[in-house]
């Protein structure tokens, strides 16, 4: 099972860069990179967090898909 993400498009769609999601979830600009890139699957807490920046539930930002 792999997690597909949206928080690139999020994040572009409200002109916002790495860094600043970074910190405002708490984490270094690179796990947002390996987030984005499907390197690293987010903590609960993490998910939760970067889902209530947007605005949106973490069902909007991340899916589960067989590959």
């Amino acid at each position: 099972m792999v997690i597909k993400t949206k928080i690139k498009q999020y994040r572009t769609m409200r002109d916002m860069k790495q860094e600043t999601l970074a910190a405002f979830v708490g984490v270094r600009r690179e796990t947002i990179v390996h987030l984005e890139n499907g390197k690293y699957n987010p903590s609960l807490k993490l998910a939760l967090d970067i889902a209530k920046v947007f605005g949106v539930t973490v069902e909007d930002l991340f899916e589960f898909t067989e590959e």
